[in-house]
């Protein structure tokens, strides 16, 4: 996993050092140096223009600056706090005019042109983030650049990740300089984390091993209760049962998207809560809740019920969390077992109060911290935390699911993994992964969240092969 620290955290990595500030400043001007002659091609008779900043940010800009004319590039310095309206035409530019801690408002001048090409703008590198990018929140302060690359020093920084900052960032890089981040609580997930962390059947696996029960859906309103229960047996469980509340067995599983392996249960309209025995639940070993039950007051009741007293690892989606309201640390305050809460930041609202704060890790950790259990907090940056602090992100989707339904397709994930025996951080973390992945992989316009359900099978494939791979 990659670490994540933020400005404030970084600072005092770099208070912490041994080695002189002097020191470092070269490091990270030999890295951002490094990376522009990767972007030029080459050094000779190639024009960088620098824009430089006061403290650290623009030190680094201009020791890039002198190794840049070391091999051959003609660069032209420009003092950020006094900076023309226009800069010099150049085959690259330099953003080190400020870096993390810019709280201000910035505005920036017109970007270099391209040096042949006036009417386009030079490619961008920006030194440790995009200026005028919050680097705890990824808010906006003022009007950054779009960088092409960012080079960002020791570790990543939430603005990196965080929208919308990142999407002023281009490609990131992290430069090693040396500094012992290895106090960091949060971590990027990536490609080769999920492959560590998926379950292998044994040779010896039979179905009830992970067993996975769905309760979703609502009588007419089916279709999440199908997309959570199929998600979750392409996701490790071997038996899944799918009961929604007022339908029989066979309305469970009626319609053209029923899928065709689960099984239904019948549980009734009213009180359904009090109708699953203990001796119901032994043979399980994860349970789903919420997507599409609506919202009655009986359900209301049933979900708090069975969230307080269900021994079953739960996921707790959609109608669910609304369920639980601002009840949720209270329902919640005896369960012993893994549970993960999956909100968006309507759902968060209901759970809190208020709408997330910006510092979206923060604003995750503040949920497992009173409720107690995990929270998976969806957006285009997916953020979960456990209620020790730690804290995950997960970066590798986009727009494609904003799309209804595939809320639905995560939380089945997420208790197939749980089913499966992944613990419940590596679990939301990985589902969310594989989730992104599934959906980057299909066509980027027209995407249903039914799709996901084909693709995810080869984005668990690919993974496992990562790990296999030598």
């Amino acid at each position: 996993m990659i670490p994540i620290v933020t400005p404030e955290e970084m600072a005092a990595i770099d208070a912490a050092a041994p080695e002189p500030v002097e020191e470092l400043i070269e490091r990270a001007c030999a890295a951002l140096a490094r990376t522009a002659l990767d972007m030029l091609g080459g050094g000779y008779g190639r024009r960088v223009t620098v824009l430089a900043g006061r403290g650290n940010n623009g030190a680094d800009g201009r020791a890039a600056a002198e190794r840049l004319r070391r091999r051959g590039v003609r660069v032209a310095v420009v003092d950020a706090d006094d900076a023309p309206d226009s800069l010099p035409a150049a085959h690259l530019a330099i953003d080190a005019a400020y870096g993390t801690g810019l709280r201000r408002p910035y505005a920036p001048p017109s970007p270099a042109p391209l040096l042949d090409h006036p009417s386009r703008a030079a490619p961008i590198l920006a030194a440790d983030i995009p200026s005028g990018v919050n680097g705890l929140t990824g808010e906006l302060v003022g009007e950054p650049w779009m960088a092409d690359q960012t080079v960002t020093f020791g570790a990543l920084k939430p603005g990196l990740i965080l929208h919308p900052g990142a999407q002023h960032c281009g490609r990131v890089t992290v430069a090693s300089i040396g500094l012992d981040v290895s106090s960091a609580r949060t971590h990027l997930v990536a490609a080769d984390d999920v492959s560590a962390w998926l379950p292998v059947r044994p040779a010896e696996a039979h179905k009830w091993q992970t067993a996975c029960w769905v309760i979703a859906g609502s009588p007419g309103m089916t279709g999440a209760a199908h997309l959570a229960a199929t998600a979750a047996m392409r996701s490790g469980s071997g038996y899944v049962r799918l009961s929604t509340p007022g339908l029989d067995a066979g309305g469970v599983l009626a319609g053209r998207t029923a899928p065709t392996e689960a099984v239904g249960h019948p549980l009734p309209a009213d009180d359904w809560a009090d109708a699953i025995k203990a001796a119901d639940q032994a043979r399980f070993q994860a349970m789903v809740v919420g997507p599409g039950l609506g919202r009655q007051p009986s359900t209301v009741q049933s979900v708090k019920e069975l969230a307080a007293n269900t021994p079953l690892p739960l996921v707790v989606d959609g109608d669910g969390l609304t369920a639980l309201g601002l009840e949720a640390s209270d329902v919640l305050a005896s369960r012993t077992a893994a549970t993960v809460l999956t909100p968006h930041d309507g759902e968060y609202r209901m759970l809190t109060g208020s709408a997330p704060d910006p510092d979206r890790f923060a604003a995750a950790r503040s949920l497992a911290a009173a409720t107690g259990v995990h929270v998976l907090l969806k957006g285009p940056t997916t953020v979960v935390a456990d209620p020790g602090g730690a804290a995950l992100a997960i970066a590798n989707g986009d727009a494609r699911l904003a799309t209804a339904g595939t809320g639905d397709v995560l939380a089945g994930i997420i208790c197939g993994l749980l089913s499966a025996g992944v613990e419940p951080m590596k679990a939301a973390a990985s589902a969310a992964w594989l989730h992104a992945q599934a959906a980057t992989s299909r066509p980027s316009g027209g995407m249903a969240a039914s799709d996901l359900l084909i693709a995810l099978p080869l984005a668990w494939e690919a993974a496992i092969q990562q790990r296999a791979a030598p």
